[in-house]
């Protein structure tokens, strides 16, 4: 292993195409969402394993079968973990193949969620996801869930969250944390907790890395294969029956979704796995104002152009959001 070195790896040209070329070899896909790749190099300049970052996951791992057994994974994982905490990333996630699982295991990963033969989520905190849910604050009664980015809240997201507040007595109302949207995660959340105000059965959590992130369902913010979608997704719906073992919510509420694929695929894998979980699978109707249906896409939309119109703004928002669109000279 002496004569084996590690460097940076420029995706780009010839290198690039040798990186892709290993990725195929042994059946990895790659991922167009890094921010950081490693190479190990034998003496003669061949590359011979890799592995990647994006954000807090180390992702792209590969090594060739010549190699296999001689600790180069280890020191792949090694050097990608010393680089995420020296940019300030200490809580690490990541995808592995199930067949791979024991050496993470060895490596310090934790094991969160699996989707059987095909893909483990792991953490390097032995008590991370523990954690997370004992801080999660607890409700009563008959319990629903829902999950949403809010990008921004719309005047449908009030509706679902007052029909799953209608017909439960408490509401986990879960705003996803990460960070890629439009409008940030600060904002998102006080939109939601602005607009929801008066509902007072409702508790609010954040979903951090747990639930639709970049590190357990990166393709829900990022183009992939179907293939890849339906396993995060279903990867996701996982991690999410943990959490509602821990509150002992027994439905999740979720917006029927006419528009993206890739939420369609999500909603699919709930409907599936969410009863034999324990958990009702509730799909609500697009909600919809003289005949169009109530979306956060279009709303972005209609903010974007040179001039906004405000009267359709106030058909598909509540006026919380309108304000804080005004206030932040938005429209």
């Amino acid at each position: 292993m002496d004569d084996i070195g590690l460097r940076q790896l420029n995706r780009e040209g010839a290198a690039g195409a040798e990186w892709r070329a290993l990725l195929r070899k042994e059946g990895i896909q790659e991922d167009p969402h890094l921010d950081y790749t490693v190479g190990a190099y034998d003496r003669r300049g061949r590359l011979i394993g890799t592995g990647s970052c994006f954000r807090n996951t180390l992702r792209c791992f590969a090594v060739d079968d010549s190699h296999r057994g001689e600790g180069l994974l280890n020191r792949i994982v090694t050097h990608l973990m010393e680089y995420q905490y020296a940019r300030g990333n200490c809580r690490l996630f990541l995808h592995t193949k199930c067949a791979n699982f024991p050496i993470f295991r060895e490596l310090g990963f934790y094991e969160i969620a699996r989707v059987e033969g095909k893909v483990v989520f792991m953490e390097n905190r032995p008590h991370g996801f523990e954690c997370y849910l004992r801080h999660l604050e607890r409700g009563r009664g008959r319990q629903a869930a829902i999950v949403m980015n809010a990008n921004p809240f719309t005047m449908g997201h009030r509706r679902l969250v007052e029909t799953a507040s209608r017909e439960n007595d408490t509401v986990h109302l879960f705003v996803v944390s990460e960070d890629v949207s439009q409008f940030s995660f600060s904002v998102r959340k006080q939109l939601v907790e602005e607009g929801t105000r008066d509902l007072e059965n409702v508790v609010y959590h954040a979903t951090e890395s747990y639930l639709i992130s970049t590190a357990v369902f990166p393709s829900y913010f990022f183009p992939a294969s179907e293939e890849v979608t339906r396993i995060q997704a279903e990867l996701d719906c996982k991690v999410f029956l943990r959490i509602a073992e821990a509150l002992h919510i027994t439905a999740r509420y979720v917006g029927q979704e006419p528009f993206s694929p890739t939420t369609a695929i999500y909603n699919e894998n709930l409907c599936r796995l969410l009863p034999a979980g324990g958990v009702n699978y509730r799909e609500v109707p697009r909600f919809d104002t003289d005949g169009e249906v109530i979306s956060a896409s279009k709303v972005r939309e209609i903010i974007k152009r040179p001039a906004v119109n405000r009267e359709a703004l106030s058909r598909l928002l509540p006026p919380s959001t309108l304000q804080y669109l005004a206030g932040a000279r938005l429209i």
